[in-house]
């Protein structure tokens, strides 16, 4: 048992003054507000969920500071691409364990205490499966152990190079299974997840220009029920591709063709029309925005205000890894409505705290995209965030959360991933250890 004391925390009901919070295992066990602090309890100025990170692709944090030299011509995501799959040629399984090591490592200092892993490097150099065919997907399972961070792995179906279908390219060449195989590969991952505390597994088609709409029939039952990711509408040249191969646009292609609902969780969604909208918020999926990610490849920005209105559900996640920083999602996203709608505050109620909104929605979405709980309350992972909130103690809780995301006097104190104290003072326990051997896997991939 853990004895946890908070002067404000963010309760599924709004905010609390003076609350207990007591953790068993992986657990909440108790949680009373308006009492007086137990001699054991440890004290905090403020206590939050902590949230989850719905798309990662833990192997890219390798590229951070690699891809920002502007090529001979304009360039974009496909250009960007060229350089990661470059890169993803040569790791291997160790240098996938030391990098994603590290990314989860910042993602619990950034408040984070789950990440769904989208995970399609699977194979060696030469793009033959190792003998253990889920050689990679353990060493993500290994990093997460070692880091702390629960774990949603999401093993990626990557089948075709582009709509038609296209034979994939070389640079694909670890990615690619045919459903036969996938099938081989989900069965390994499942044995492993087993044996992941708090681990859960899904089914992730990366595309519907990477697998036909067949082959996501074919393999949508290997979910068991659980959470279902794809990418979609990511960049205006998917779309148009996709009306070429189809005479639909990919969300209303996804939404006629299968039965989407709450397991799926559609990544990015940036390029849509006002029906597919609609239509994904009548579905109560969750819509899993990168905008850190999305703006640094200059995908574009989604449709927030009107989705919001319609229910809609979202979460957030870090995708390549570039910057890993939660308030940092949350208020690069909140900046992109406000410059495409020329107005400020846009996606709270009226006399509601925007930071609160953002945050309270994107736990709720990422709990949902990631086949977990969240929240402060009995039953609930004990997934916590403490704020440092000492420079703005004249604030009131709500405020003190707006400035996390929106100033710069506010940080993460300490964070507990199922039911552990994984960072202390904003420091990650294991943080040199990991650091060192990432390092040494970074000076071996820049030097091969």
């Amino acid at each position: 048992m853990v004895a946890l004391h908070a002067a404000a925390a963010l309760l599924p009901t709004g905010w609390a003054n003076n609350v207990a919070i007591v953790l068993d295992g992986e657990r909440i066990a108790s949680v009373a507000s308006g009492v007086t602090p137990d001699a054991a309890a440890e004290r905090h100025a403020v206590i939050v969920p902590a949230a989850g990170n719905l798309h990662s692709h833990a192997f890219q944090r390798a590229m951070s500071g690699l891809a920002e030299r502007r090529g001979p011509a304009d360039d974009s995501f496909w250009s960007w691409r060229s350089v990661m799959y470059k890169f993803a040629l040569s790791m291997t399984p160790e240098h996938v364990a030391a990098v994603a090591a590290q990314a989860y490592v910042e993602m619990l200092e950034a408040g984070f205490a789950r990440v769904g892993e989208f995970h399609y490097l699977h194979h060696d150099q030469n793009g033959e499966p190792y003998d253990n065919i889920a050689e990679m997907a353990e060493r993500i399972a290994e990093a997460s152990a070692e880091a702390g961070i629960g774990l949603t792995l999401l093993p990626v179906l990557y089948t075709h190079g582009g709509f038609g279908p296209l034979p994939p390219s070389q640079g694909q060449r670890r990615f690619i299974n045919n459903v036969d195989r996938y099938g081989t590969l989900m069965a390994a991952c499942d044995i492993l997840i087993g044996g992941v505390a708090g681990g859960r597994l899904g089914i992730a088609p990366h595309s519907l220009r990477a697998a036909t709409l067949d082959e996501i029939e074919t393999v949508l039952p290997l979910a068991k029920g659980g959470p279902v990711h794809i990418h979609i509408a990511e960049q205006t040249l998917e779309v148009d591709d996709c009306l070429k191969a189809h005479r639909a646009r990919p969300v209303q292609l996804l939404l006629d063709t299968f039965p989407v609902d709450e397991r799926w969780c559609l990544i990015h969604a940036t390029h849509l029309m006002p029906v597919e909208v609609s239509g994904i918020a009548r579905s109560k999926a969750v819509v899993g925005l990168c905008p850190i990610t999305e703006a640094n490849l200059g995908d574009g920005t989604f449709s927030g205000a009107s989705y919001f209105a319609q229910g809609g559900r979202f979460g957030i996640g870090s995708d390549s890894n570039v910057l890993i920083s939660l308030a940092g999602e949350l208020r690069q996203y909140e900046y992109s409505q406000r410059l495409g709608q020329r107005a400020r505050n846009v996606i709270a109620a009226p006399g509601a705290s925007t930071g609160q909104t953002l945050l309270e929605l994107a736990t709720a979405g990422g709990a949902q995209a990631l086949g977990r709980d969240a929240g402060i309350a009995v039953g609930m992972p004990a997934d916590l965030v403490t704020l440092n909130v000492g420079y703005v103690r004249y604030l009131p809780p709500a405020a003190q959360l707006d400035a996390w995301i929106f100033g710069g006097d506010v940080q993460v104190g300490d964070v507990w991933a199922l039911g552990r104290k994984r960072v202390v003072g904003g420091r990650h326990v294991e943080r040199e250890t990991i650091r060192r051997r990432f390092e040494r896997a970074m000076k071996q991939l820049l030097n091969a």
